[in-house]
């Protein structure tokens, strides 16, 4: 480990992350995500944009899934998320591949996965102001590959009946939507996930199923933080952590 790195413990049985102190670190929206996966224990799981490795580690924790690959073109990010692995001892269960995601269907067989999650860039090429490091700014803003070439990879890599989540932006709901069914993907579950009570979503939820029929279910809204600026109690559940 560098200066320049920290090793956090994430709070799900004592897992710990390295991350680079000044770089790009996990929020709300990677352990939201990994928690409304809800793979199938057994399972096979492929992390699209895993970045530091949080994903797969929460996912791990959860669901006990039979293994997980995550993927991202960031040599750092994949560094910082094999030395994670290697760190809690899940070699075993757990996957990095340096990779982008447009080359998912030379790396990896077709229908070899049974859930795939996805904590994209946002912000499309071109839009928004582009922050200043590197890093940050490939975490935020699509670059090499946009949100139809990652639905296309999961509509590749998933078994039908597999289960397809993706974290997002409100505003990018008709092009989620229209990209997932492009791709064999039909939406099955969303989330809103907003502030506070009285604020705007600004974090959807989405999972998708291959091959599946039309029937969208809406789960109620989940608000970050109470009314006295704490986390609410949905949120202390999803991170596991004790309201006394």
């Amino acid at each position: 480990m560098t200066c320049s790195e920290t090793i956090d413990e994430i709070g799900f049985g004592g897992l710990k992350l390295i991350q680079d102190a000044d770089g790009f670190r996990y929020g709300v929206d990677a352990v939201l995500l990994a928690d409304y996966a809800d793979v199938p224990r057994g399972s096979a799981v492929m992390d699209m944009c895993t970045g530091s490795g949080v994903v797969p580690l929460i996912l791990y924790h959860k669901y006990s899934p039979r293994t997980i690959t995550g993927i991202d073109f960031n040599r750092r990010a994949a560094d910082l998320a094999a030395r994670s692995v290697q760190l809690n001892g899940l070699s075993d269960v757990i996957d990095i591949v340096c990779a982008d995601v447009m080359d998912a269907h030379s790396l990896f067989g077709a229908e070899s996965f049974d859930a795939v999650t996805c904590n994209p860039p946002y912000m499309e090429k071109g839009r928004g102001v582009a922050s200043g490091a590197d890093a940050r700014h490939a975490a935020r803003h699509e670059t090499t590959a946009a949100l139809a070439d990652f639905c296309r990879a999961a509509g590749h890599l998933l078994k039908r009946g597999g289960t397809f989540t993706i974290v997002h932006r409100p505003s990018r709901l008709a092009d989620i939507f229209e990209c997932c069914r492009s791709a064999g993907l039909e939406p099955k579950r969303m989330r809103l996930v907003a502030p506070h009570a009285a604020d705007p979503a600004n974090i959807v939820l989405i999972q998708a199923v291959k091959g599946a029929g039309k029937e969208l279910r809406t789960d109620p809204l989940l608000v970050v933080r109470d009314g006295a600026g704490g986390f609410s109690p949905e949120i202390m559940r999803i991170y596991e952590r004790s309201s006394d």
